[in-house]
């Protein structure tokens, strides 16, 4: 039986325009996300910005109160209607 892969969607791009429009680094980010018991590396938050990890909700919550936006800053613009293959 042959499984099919579908590629989820990720909230790679809303991390990185909201690390952007900050301004800040990665590293900055990443001492900031530490100093808050976030055990997380640049080369992991890069993974979660590239889409090639799932951020954790730890990780997520650390972030909104480093920006001060709301959870739907992450999902914004991921409600887009894709076909179904149910």
């Amino acid at each position: 039986m042959e499984q099919k892969i579908r590629r989820d969607r990720n909230m790679g791009n809303n991390l990185r325009r909201l690390r952007i429009e900050r301004g800040i680094s990665q590293e900055k980010l990443c001492a900031e996300l530490q100093r808050r018991g976030c055990d997380i590396g640049r080369t992991t938050y890069a993974k979660y910005e590239a889409g090639e990890l799932n951020i954790r909700a730890s990780v997520l919550i650390e972030l909104r109160k480093i920006y001060g936006c709301t959870y739907d800053d992450f999902f914004f613009d991921l409600d887009v209607d894709e076909p179904s293959d149910l």
